[in-house]
């Protein structure tokens, strides 16, 4: 989509560019932004793709117009290099099968082209096209936003469930190892969210292992309290969807855990989008990696990404993976341009701070403070906060929702008490700085973490105390009291 891949991480020429032609400045970044897993090829795309079209000499590929972007898709970057860049880059690849478009031949062929090691048509095309070994594509996404009107091969809920339980039946009989994502609703505020979810299961909750749910956020004019707080609105469709599956699960007796894949969730200024961006879509010329939804965020994003962190770090028993969306350009938390610079926007701080802290278990919270009034999500508190701890480290994930003042917030370690502060950090609006501060190419550092000089461990390392910068994500490291 857009820019995310062309001028995005592939940009043969560019000063930077390898052998193969991915550009090593965006490597680098992606490698500090640490994700694990990336979803390939893509939301909407895939509902028109053809995956044959992407494998195979370059030179005989074919050009194929995409309709969900309204853009011409060279195949110049398809499976074989993708997946050798996912390995550079140390992700693994998360595959989407299209169920727009195609059904259950397409894709079982797809997984056999892939992981099957050979002796077969599909893979001794893949050997035969350089990968003697397996790409061992781990988790398969059943289709992308089906519930959707505006996807290619939109479907009913009970259409797409017939059609994603014969094709997870034949992929798993393919496979048995895979995983296999359903498609959710593409957000809560669907006319079929919760009916989409209980039909879909019904047909396919003993065949897949996550179920998914898209959700994105923006600042509506007049209302940046209601977009600081989204969190709770995450909270609360995380917490729908589970009583669902636990409802569907229940009543078709399947004991297994069915986590919640979050595989698209970012902001995203979409009433910007609809009302002016998309119109190009609509009317304009058919072109390559056109430039689209790349917005320029600030603090306040920042700040939003941060929390919606928090939201997934507490609902880590039911959220099995979540992918920010997306990667490069497009609404993403790295931009480039052609022939010059890549840099860091404001939400790859916190997104970069969690997933390289962010390990062991997640502790439970109980928050007191004050509160505020919203429009979308009714009283909310100015703090939030989520714990993550280990053997050795207990990590604090924080927000000051405050949009002027300063808060200070006195932590309770007593059920995991620490020795001393290793680090603390907060992203807020720098030093003369306002909210709307962003990174651009010609300013890439106006915004980055900032030191927090306010933290204060108790002697016995029962408590700690932060001042959180109004307006802020903060992340505070502390070494357990148990490590050596």
């Amino acid at each position: 989509m857009g820019r995310a891949v062309y001028t995005g991480i592939y940009e043969p020429g560019h000063p930077t560019a390898n052998a193969a032609g991915f550009r090593e400045d965006v490597l680098d970044l992606v490698r500090e932004l640490n994700p694990s897993l990336i979803r390939y090829p893509g939301g909407n795309f895939v509902s028109g793709f053809r995956w044959e079209d992407s494998v195979g000499p370059r030179e005989t590929r074919p050009v194929r117009l995409d309709p969900a972007w309204h853009s011409v898709e060279t195949n110049e970057v398809g499976l074989h290099e993708f997946a050798a860049w996912a390995e550079t880059a140390g992700v693994e690849v998360m595959q989407a099968v299209n169920l727009g478009t195609r059904g259950v031949a397409a894709a079982a062929a797809l997984l056999e082209y892939a992981n099957h090691p050979g002796g077969t048509t599909r893979s001794d095309e893949r050997r035969a096209n350089g990968s003697i070994e397996p790409f061992g594509i781990r988790v398969w996404c059943l289709g992308n936003e089906m519930d959707g009107p505006w996807q290619i091969g939109h479907k009913t809920a009970e259409e797409y469930g017939r059609l994603a339980a014969e094709t997870a039946r034949v992929m798993k009989w393919v496979d048995p190892t895979i995983e296999l994502v359903v498609a959710g609703s593409s957000n809560a505020e669907m006319p079929t969210f919760g009916s989409w979810e209980r039909t879909v299961l019904e047909h396919t909750i003993d065949l897949v292992d996550h179920i998914s749910l898209h959700a994105y956020y923006e600042e509506k004019p007049g209302d940046l309290g209601s977009f600081l707080a989204s969190g709770v609105g995450l909270d609360r469709f995380i917490a729908d969807v589970a009583a669902i599956v636990d409802e569907v699960a229940a009543e078709r007796g399947v004991d297994r855990p069915i986590g919640i894949s979050v595989d698209e969730w970012n902001v995203w200024y979409q009433t910007r989008f609809n009302e002016v961006d998309k119109q190009p879509l609509l009317t304009g010329e058919w072109n390559t990696h056109p430039r689209l939804i790349e917005d320029e965020y600030n603090v306040s994003d920042a700040v939003v990404v941060g929390s919606l962190l928090i939201s997934l770090l507490r609902n880590s028993d039911r959220v099995s993976m979540a992918n920010l969306a997306q990667l490069v350009n497009v609404i993403a938390p790295i931009r480039s341009e052609p022939g010059g610079p890549a840099w860091r926007q404001t939400t790859f701080f916190p997104f970069a701070l969690t997933a390289g802290a962010a390990r062991g278990d997640v502790l439970a919270t109980a928050i007191h403070s004050d509160t505020y009034e919203t429009v979308a999500h009714g009283t909310v508190n100015l703090a939030d906060a989520a714990a993550t701890a280990t053997e050795k480290e207990i990590v604090l994930y924080l927000v000051n929702r405050s949009e002027t003042a300063p808060l200070t917030l006195d932590v309770d370690l007593a059920g995991a008490p620490a020795r001393a502060v290793l680090s603390a950090q907060s992203v807020h609006a720098p030093d003369g700085g306002d909210r709307f501060s962003a990174n651009t190419a010609d300013h890439q550092d106006a915004v980055a973490p900032a030191n927090l000089p306010d933290v204060t461990l108790s002697e016995d390392g029962d408590a700690v105390t932060v001042i959180l910068p109004a307006l802020s994500w903060s992340i505070v490291r502390l070494a357990a009291r148990s490590a050596a």
